[in-house]
């Protein structure tokens, strides 16, 4: 474990230990596990530490397409899983759109007004009028029960059908190759969005900047693949492969780009 730990961040090694009692759960039950909802961060360590045991496979899964939040399940090699093994629950918010607009925060304070972990929890999509989000199954009743308004606002939270088509990703993300001098945040910011490190300083000391939904205002805080990194008012990256060094000692990085909405 600890070969382990020194390719990841040290806040995550509890999140690291709870993988690994995952995969010997599976390996001594010889059952699948399934998680909660998972950001990618999360899933991407789940792949690593599950891809050193050639009998561990795992599926990732949500009813969203091009989800960013998925339940994961861990699993014998053997085991092919359904849908229904990954038990989601997605859900509609109905509201009196006329009157009043709802926005993704509105709807995920209200969620965590519930008392429930984040993880419980996956994507929440609003496009105009509509409002669907992803819950695990198990805490279905629980949400659509203890949700009677956001805000001011009065709703019906109804469940989903299955054959139901689902509110589409409508961000863009463009993939892009850059060449950084290091993985500081600082750096990456300064790089990808065309400003000077110092101006990239401003904003991570501003609170302005989350990795992975968590405000880091730390300008040397150091990135890894599968980073999401979202600026207030300039959009979203996600780090993407590292794809080695050039001969100046340049890191060659794939990144996602999602530009703010206008």
């Amino acid at each position: 474990m600890e070969q382990i730990f020194q390719h990841f961040r040290k806040e995550e090694q509890s999140f690291i230990e709870q993988v690994g009692g995952w995969i010997r759960e599976t390996e001594d039950r010889y059952a699948p596990k399934l998680t909660d909802f998972l950001d990618p961060r999360e899933q991407f360590i789940v792949q690593a530490i599950a891809g050193q045991n050639e009998e561990i496979v795992t599926h990732s899964y949500s009813k969203f397409e091009d989800a960013e939040r998925k339940r994961m399940l861990i699993s014998p090699s053997y085991f092919v899983p359904t849908d229904q093994d990954f038990s989601v629950t997605m859900f509609e918010i109905s509201y009196p759109s006329k009157f009043v607009t709802l926005e993704h925060p509105d709807v995920l304070g209200t969620l965590m007004s519930l008392g429930l972990d984040r993880s419980k929890f996956g994507d929440i999509r609003v496009d105009g009028e509509r409002i669907e989000f992803a819950v695990v199954s198990e805490v279905a009743d629980f949400v659509r029960l203890n949700i009677t308004s956001i805000g001011k606002s009065k709703v019906q939270v109804q469940e989903l059908p299955e054959e139901h088509l689902f509110l589409l990703n409508t961000e863009t993300w463009v993939e892009e190759s850059h060449t950084v001098s290091s993985m500081r945040l600082d750096t990456i910011i300064a790089s990808l969005f065309n400003i000077s490190r110092q101006k990239a300083s401003t904003f991570i000391h501003g609170g302005k900047v989350k990795v992975n939904w968590v405000v880091r205002d730390q300008p040397a805080f150091e990135l890894h693949e599968s980073d999401l990194i979202s600026i207030r008012g300039f959009g979203r990256i996600r780090l993407g492969m590292i794809e080695g060094r050039t001969k100046k000692d340049k890191i060659r990085l794939q990144v996602g780009r999602m530009e703010p909405k206008s």
